[in-house]
């Protein structure tokens, strides 16, 4: 049985997902959390951030822990 391939598909930002980016960039959230909570790329996210003027730079990323 051959497995079915997921391919993405684009989705336009809307409105409520633009604010929802400013704001979480106030907060200062790493983009690869912004990207989760939006259900979009980091990639994604760092493009929408760049073209609507929101600075996503200065994050930290938190360390993985080692066990």
């Amino acid at each position: 049985m051959a497995l079915t391939r997921r391919t993405a598909t684009r989705r336009e930002w809307t409105k409520q997902d633009v604010r929802e980016l400013k704001t979480l960039a106030r907060e200062k959230t790493a983009a690869r959390v912004i990207g989760r909570k939006l259900r979009r790329s980091e990639g994604a996210v760092r493009q929408k951030a760049y073209a609507v003027g929101v600075s996503l730079s200065l994050r930290k990323r938190s360390a993985k822990k080692r066990g």
